[in-house]
């Protein structure tokens, strides 16, 4: 997966809590994290970056799941999202941005890996993000359910369980713990 020194970071969590902005924070302020993007056959959002997947139709994300090219990948709400196996430039640490199943599939093969579980200020804030970024109001209900239902679970895997209702302060947190645990790891 990543070479035996580097640190592979999971940032999972319900959707609509930020993950996408605070890895895109982390990854600019530390040099030596590097993002694995994702793979969705989702369609991509109004407003969205283009490089925020690899937008990729069904039969392509088969294709790579026949050829086990995934580390992880799920069927989150009729499409899929998965995990290339990491290939990450030497000396870089891995950042891997991923729903709480793909967590847990990561975790699962790398105990070693760093989980980071993001949780909105609250399920009212997390309803506005989700309205903020386009999802329409059917797509906002099932991800408040699936959010649920998926917490509990992220909360009982995490390394470090962080709310983030400041993004700046959220994005810090998260450099000192990947910072500390960088120094933890080297030290034993």
């Amino acid at each position: 997966m990543a070479n035996a020194t580097s640190l592979v970071v999971v940032v999972s969590g319900p959707g609509g809590v930020g993950k996408s902005t605070i890895v895109e924070k982390l990854v600019a302020r530390d040099a030596q994290l590097w993002l694995s993007r994702s793979w969705t056959t989702r369609e991509k959002r109004q407003g969205e970056a283009a490089d925020a997947y690899k937008f990729v139709s069904r039969e392509e994300f088969e294709a790579n799941i026949a050829a086990d090219g995934f580390l992880e990948w799920t069927d989150f709400l009729g499409n899929f999202y998965g995990t290339p196996l990491p290939n990450p430039p030497q000396g870089k640490d891995t950042v891997l941005e991923i729903e709480v199943d793909g967590a847990q599939q990561v975790k699962s093969l790398n105990q070693s890996a760093l989980l980071l579980f993001v949780l909105p200020p609250s399920r009212q804030e997390q309803k506005a993000r989700l309205h903020g970024r386009g999802d329409p109001d059917q797509k906002v209900e099932k991800r408040l359910k699936k959010a649920e239902e998926e917490e509990p679970v992220g909360k009982a895997i995490a390394d470090y369980v962080i709310i983030n209702d400041d993004l700046e302060s959220t994005v810090e947190e998260m450099g000192r713990i990947i910072a500390y645990e960088r120094i933890q790891r080297t030290a034993s």
